[in-house]
This record gives structure tokens, sequence and C-alpha cells, in this order.
């Protein structure tokens, strides 16, 4: 009788190939396209999309057609990805552990302090190449235009987003309608009132996307927490179908014998000798 948890490892393992299938292709589809966010997102996904058809195609192969090496393969690469997982996972947590909007008295909106967000976040923010990505990406994305025509009204009364706090108006403790010797943030010198330029190179907006990205990784950790509870699960049902298709290849049919050589045990020889003995003397 063919084993529940072959099975089950082949029904997974089908779903995750056709669940693969839409990942790749829209990996290529983003490829083929000029906007610089997309283009920012297509590796990753093409990455994943591809991995999870080759481990889903080794897995369905070994646990429906018995093939040992296969489904080998499929838990060594599962356990990586396990590892792996856990190991993104805990360092998600790590560095989006610090962070958090500020509140600004009088608004329902908060603003954000670059200085409160991790070392290793701060310093792929900093990075030119990368700001520079993610500068084009909040450009093409008019986020900007929301708010452009809002009344000083709406601005007591209605809230933001982190990268509209940060990157579509200077803080608000700036005081522009006066020459002042006061100290001020160097982000009020930093702003502009041009469409494409504005606040995109202040710290503040740097802190909004900073946020933004603290935010979405939570939601990620939990997922990933979910996804590592079920990859668990599967692999330990993986590893049945491992055996037992190790099982059927080694099994001889029922009644065969399956012992060609017996080792005795330690005093076989000394109890013969003595038998054969006393068959002589008698």
């Amino acid at each position: 009788m063919y084993r529940f948890s072959n099975t089950v490892i082949g029904f997974l393992n089908l779903f995750t190939l056709l669940a693969s299938i839409p990942i790749i292709g829209g990996g290529l589809w983003m490829a083929r396209s000029s906007t610089t966010c997309e283009s920012f997102l297509q590796t990753p996904l093409l990455v994943v999309g591809f991995v999870v058809l080759i481990i889903s195609l080794a897995g369905f192969i070994g646990a429906c057609f018995n093939v040992a090496w296969a489904l080998w393969l499929y838990l060594v690469v599962m356990l990586f990805l396990i590892g792996t997982l856990l190991g993104l996972t805990i360092f998600g947590f790590v560095v989006t552990s610090q962070g958090g909007g500020v509140e600004v008295p009088g608004r329902v909106y908060k603003e954000y302090q670059l200085e409160k967000y991790s070392s290793w976040l701060k310093s792929r923010i900093k990075d030119p190449h990368y700001w520079s990505t993610i500068r084009s990406c909040i450009l093409g994305s008019n986020t900007c235009a929301q708010i452009a025509f809002w009344t000083p009204l709406d601005y007591l009364e209605r809230d933001m987003t982190p990268i509209q706090s940060g990157c579509c108006k200077p803080p608000t403790s700036c005081n522009y309608a006066t020459a002042t010797m006061m100290t001020q943030d160097a982000d009020c010198y930093r702003w502009n009132n041009a469409p494409n330029l504005l606040c995109y190179e202040c710290d503040s907006c740097k802190a909004g996307v900073l946020e933004h990205i603290r935010r979405d990784w939570h939601k990620l950790s939990v997922l990933n927490i979910v996804m590592l509870v079920l990859l668990i699960g599967i692999y330990s049902i993986g590893c049945c179908a491992f055996r037992n298709t190790r099982r059927s290849e080694t099994d001889y049919p029922h009644g065969e014998n399956r012992m060609s050589k017996v080792r005795p045990r330690w005093d076989f020889y000394w109890w013969r000798w003595w038998y054969d003995r006393k068959n002589q003397l008698y």
C-alpha cells in the first residue's frame, strides 16, 4: 500500500510547483518594465520563484516515483531554506527593533528622526546608489502629489504616511516666516518648493523610508514565522517519505529470506565442539 507521507509530500509539492509559475512570470514582467521600483524587485522575485520551482519539482518526483536521491536533494535544500529563513527573521527583528515616530504637538501625523534607527539601516539608506533608487521610486509613485493641495487645516487634522511626513514637507519646527538667528534643523535648509526636490535629500525623508521599511519588515517577520512552522512540518513529512522510499528500494518480496550471512555468536564454536565431543563419547 502506498504510504501516506509520500502522498502528502506529492500533493504539497505539486501545489508549490504551480504557485511558482506566477511568481516567475511576475518577475519576468517586471524585467520588461522601465519603472525603477519594479526593476528593483525583479531579482528577489525571480530567485524565489526558481528556487521554489526546483525544490517542488525534486520533492514531487522523489515522493511520487520513489526516487531517493531526488528526495534527498529536496530535504537538503529545504533544511538550507529553513535555516536561511530563521536567520533572516532573527536579523529582521534585530535591525528593526529601533525607530518609531515622534509626536508633533497639535498634529495628527508623526515625524521621524534618522538617528533613532539601527546603524545597519542607516548605513544602507545613506549609500548614494541605494538612496538614488529609492528616491526615484518615491518620485514615480506620486506620493507627495497626494498632499500637494492640502490646506493648513488639513495639516492639522489629517494623518500622513511616514514617507509623506518626511519627504513631502519640511520639519514642522522650521520657521520661514521671518529671519531668525536661532539654529534650526539642517533639513529646514534642504527643503525646496520644487516638486522634484521638496525634502527628498532630507534626513527626515530617509527616516520616513526607514520607518516604512521597519513596519513592512515586522509584517514580513510574522509571515516568516508562519512559513517556518509550515516548512518544518513539511520537512518532517518529507523525512518520513524519504525513509519510506529507501525502504522500498531495499525491501525484499514477502516471504523471502533477507539474511544472506549470519555471524555466529562468540561462544558458538565452543558449544559446537562440546556437543560433538559429547556425541562421540556416547
